[in-house]
């Protein structure tokens, strides 16, 4: 890509501690970076093990095709909020660095955006990796219409999923809020949240990523969970991201917070976690007593039964 050629796309990777896989992430998007329309950065977050020298290798191997940001580590946050300045192209991709860009997912998503332009936010399908190796193909195929009802079934509803790396946001949409850096978990959610709630919004079938699923990853690490803790319920409606008309939803998230960390903290063996989380969901609606599932593990926990 010439210094004066603007990329439509910009893939971003931020990478801590993950020199084992960072090649198989790194190759998986230069097979098809189309240097007219597309560039890759990678933020290193502060790696402790051999991730400089692997990336070193790699931009060896690949000399000007994709850059490196070294900083001091702040978390995924911090380095995507970093890849949002460092980069230059109209939409953004957050690849995991231990997640795979599918083939031809920067082909599908140019046509894509050349077909509907006005789109903010492009929800593509992605391929889940199991640690066996077996795989299985997740579509997107559900979007309303209503920005409301787009917002409930995201964060309520669960019938909208959103995966890093299977999606595509225009950078305008991050004038609302980036990444919230207080947060080691979960932090992606007040982003989608407010780009379902504000902006154009349109559906790829195509899988657009390889999700590996692994057992040590962040998104099972319940210390992180904790630390962000009901925190994230003002975070994500936040009046910045999502103005009155959206508000109405907050009690019920709260709700579903609370009751996705009790889960976590029972799960984890923090009882007193646990029981924190489980009263403060029924402090804020009683119904949840009626939720099997819940109430038999909180009943456990108070006849001191344990998981």
């Amino acid at each position: 890509m010439t210094m004066s050629a603007k990329p439509l796309l910009s893939v971003v990777i931020p990478a801590y501690n993950y020199a084992a896989v960072l090649p198989r992430a790194v190759e998986s998007v230069l097979a098809q970076l189309d240097e007219a329309s597309a560039e890759l950065v990678v933020i290193d977050d502060g790696s402790t093990d051999d991730s400089r020298q692997v990336l070193d290798g790699l931009l060896a191997t690949h000399p000007g095709r994709f850059r490196v940001v070294h900083k001091s580590n702040g978390g995924a946050s911090s380095a995507r909020n970093l890849g949002i300045r460092e980069t230059a192209g109209d939409y953004l991709i957050f690849l995991d660095a231990d997640d795979q860009l599918a083939p031809s997912a920067l082909a599908a998503l140019r046509a894509h955006l050349t077909a509907q332009p006005q789109t903010r936010l492009v929800i593509g399908g992605h391929i889940a990796v199991s640690p066996d190796g077996k795989r299985r193909e997740h579509k997107a195929i559900v979007l309303p219409e209503q920005p409301l009802e787009r917002l409930k079934a995201y964060l309520l509803d669960k019938r909208l999923a959103l995966s890093n790396g299977a999606c595509a946001m225009h950078r305008e949409l991050f004038a609302r809020g980036g990444y919230p850096e207080a947060f080691r978990s979960a932090e992606d959610i007040p982003v989608f949240a407010q780009a379902l709630a504000n902006y154009p919004c349109t559906l790829l079938e195509q899988p657009l990523a390889l999700i590996h699923k692994h057992n040590d990853s962040l998104r099972h690490q319940f210390s992180h969970a904790k630390a962000g803790g009901l925190a994230l319920v003002d975070e994500v409606f936040a009046p910045q991201r999502l103005d009155a008309r959206f508000q109405v939803l907050k009690t019920a998230f709260y709700v579903q917070r609370c009751l996705s960390l009790f889960r976590s903290a029972y799960l984890a063996g923090d009882v007193a976690a646990a029981k924190s989380y489980f009263v403060a969901a029924v402090k804020a609606d009683w119904r949840v007593l009626l939720k099997g599932s819940y109430a038999r593990k909180a009943v456990r926990l108070w006849l001191g039964l344990g998981a």
